[in-house]
């Protein structure tokens, strides 16, 4: 009876959640129709369409699922409309087919994330894999991107592999936790063999994105390795001594020192630029996406009366100003509480393993650190890095890449543990397999 009990009231809470979402996304709309710019109405009724029977479907699809919990997904659904619902407004109301689509392909990839990451025995056999995947998406950047970029163009379409690398790094970092009591000595350093594979994997990556001249993703691989590690000082039995932790921070900040130090001399202009002096040159992006947040105030333009369309990268490096200025500062920063929230739902379905926890710590650190680059960079309280805004910045590769996360962060509140019997290194933790 208690159980039964308990299903009914999740049902109830799931219930109100999804009316809370279709609300919030016939709210919006009803805001397009009767304050937005547009030519015709029937751009605003496709687009109320698209979001409506996308809500419904999304809904009927899920229904078909079990999970131990649904927040993540109710929360992504309702991201997600609510970026198609900015993005088909810049410049004009017009429906955003291209962003739809790639909106739908991240939701299918988060799926795709969470049966990828649910099993922590199937993710530790896939390890080897990672490995060679991230090889892999080094070789074919090297072969097809040229002159040192990250993108490789086909034909309309542009894609950026390296954003592939970051689920892989996140999966390589939890699932060389398990191994943390087969410490062997390294000369001065007695750690474990995964641990040495997986900081040598984060340096070629970090290297590989200085090279390539990436340096705004390389906060995000040095965030995820760096979680990883203190998550390690957390494990049971760790024996990490004051001493090491002590060498390791001092390690840390001396790596940042250099990379100011030796950094090329374009980044070092960025560090010290005076956007307002050099407003038709270096500076011309951010000035132009601050005037546009000032204009825009707290409540906005109105949807598709912003102007900062015309410059370059508006719906993508600069989308939070793009947002601020149409919408309204305020709407800005409830979108990105709405991305806050639905990472802290780890917080409240917490991971049953360290495997998972370290999953959730790593997505947690990508996202937080991506939304921080975008949004200060964008406010010119740090250089301009170029980095994406999870989700409401325009790109498939981008999007593709955050939704895999989502599922991983699904996984690390939904996971299936096999009870079977596997073979396990003499002294491996074998704490998950309850």
């Amino acid at each position: 009876m208690a159980a039964e009990k308990v299903k009914e009231n999740a049902k109830l809470n799931y219930f109100f959640i999804k009316l809370f979402v279709v609300l919030t996304h016939i709210v919006l709309l009803l805001n397009v129709y009767l304050n937005g710019v547009y030519d015709d109405a029937a751009a605003v009724i496709i687009l109320s369409a698209f979001v409506i029977a996308s809500d419904v479907i999304y809904f009927m699809i899920l229904g078909t699922f079990t999970q131990d919990t649904y927040t993540v997904d109710y929360l992504l659904v309702l991201i997600a409309n609510i970026s198609l619902i900015f993005q088909s407004c810049f410049g004009g109301v017009q429906f955003n087919l291209k962003h739809f689509i790639t909106l739908t392909a991240g939701m299918i990839s988060c799926h795709a994330g969470y049966l990828f990451t649910r099993n922590s025995f199937k993710a530790e056999k896939f390890r080897p894999y990672c490995y060679a995947g991230i090889g892999v998406l080094m070789i074919v950047i090297l072969l097809f991107a040229g002159s040192r970029s990250m993108w490789i163009n086909i034909g309309s379409f542009s894609v950026q592999p390296s954003e592939f690398m970051k689920p892989l790094l996140v999966m390589i970092c939890a699932s060389s936790l398990q191994s943390q009591q087969t410490k062997k000595k390294y000369w001065i350093i007695r750690t474990a063999p995964n641990n040495i594979g997986m900081v040598l994997i984060s340096v070629l990556i970090i290297a590989f994105q200085w090279w390539c001249r990436d340096l705004g993703s390389i906060p995000t691989f040095a965030a995820v390795t760096g979680c990883a590690l203190i998550n390690r000082l957390c494990y049971p039995k760790a024996a990490f001594s004051k001493r090491k932790i002590g060498a390791l921070a001092a390690g840390a900040v001396a790596l940042a020192v250099l990379a100011v130090k030796f950094a090329p001399g374009y980044v070092k202009d960025r560090l010290y630029v005076d956007i307002w002096a050099d407003q038709y040159g270096n500076g011309y992006q951010q000035c132009r996406a601050l005037i546009a947040m000032a204009e825009g105030g707290w409540l906005g333009k109105g949807p598709g009366a912003g102007r900062l369309s015309n410059v370059a990268a508006y719906d993508t490096d600069i989308v939070f100003s793009s947002v601020s200025e149409e919408w309204g500062l305020l709407a800005a920063i409830l979108f990105v509480i709405l991305i806050v929230l639905m990472l802290a739902t780890s917080l409240i379905n917490t991971p049953k393993c360290y495997y998972h926890g370290t999953i959730a710590v790593g997505v947690t650190a990508v996202f937080v650190v991506q939304m921080s680059l975008n949004i200060f960079g964008s406010c010119n309280m740090i250089p301009f890095t170029g980095v994406t805004l999870p989700f409401l910045s325009n790109g498939g590769t981008s999007i593709v890449t955050s939704g895999f996360l989502i599922g991983m962060l699904k996984a690390s509140q939904s996971p299936v543990f096999v009870r079977n019997i596997v073979e396990v290194e003499p002294g491996t933790e074998r704490g998950d397999q309850s």
